[in-house]
């Protein structure tokens, strides 16, 4: 029996491709990277994803609590995975296509590797402004789609991210942002 397994094994790996494994090895490492964006406890229980270059979303591992995670974005220059509840993912979908979030739907994230963005006020820069440095936040968490709830936070293009404040103010994608430790 022992023999079987062995033999079974060896033509199994054979029969897989270079492309095929270091696919794997990528993808176990994105899916270890998003865990590192929520605690353990809501992280190890997420659907776990990655948008590709063409902006495609891809499941990398199915979830069970209703929260998803992503890999750090190498577009970026921190290491910033993401988590977020349902709410979130269609916020993040209207964002992505450029529409209008979902009414209604308070969405909940985590980023507890801290992130960077290259504006405050503009979700779509890829950039900092010339003269400007990225925005670096520490660990935090993120609620989304609360509108008018956010009236009195800070939404000052460079804000003390030590404190709350409001992310891309102004816009359909506004949302607060909260410091942890």
């Amino acid at each position: 029996m022992k023999k079987f397994v062995m033999l079974t094994t060896s033509l199994f790996a054979m029969s897989l491709t270079a492309t095929q494994i270091a696919r794997a090895d990528a993808d176990a490492d994105m899916i270890k990277n998003a865990e590192m964006a929520a605690p353990a406890t809501v992280a190890t229980a997420a659907q776990i994803i990655a948008v590709g270059a063409d902006g495609k979303i891809r499941e990398l591992r199915k979830g069970s609590n209703g929260f998803w995670c992503m890999p750090d974005d190498t577009t970026t220059p921190t290491n910033d995975p993401i988590c977020g509840d349902a709410n979130t993912m269609e916020w993040v979908k209207a964002w992505m296509g450029k529409t209008e979030p979902p009414k209604g739907k308070i969405g909940f994230g985590y980023m507890l590797q801290g992130s960077t963005t290259a504006s405050n006020t503009d979700p779509y820069a890829t950039a900092p402004a010339a003269g400007s440095d990225w925005l670096k936040d520490g660990p935090h968490v993120m609620i989304f789609n609360t509108g008018d709830m956010m009236v009195g936070y800070p939404t000052s293009a460079t804000p003390d991210t030590s404190q709350p404040y409001v992310m891309y103010p102004g816009t359909p994608y506004a949302h607060l942002m909260v410091p942890v430790q």
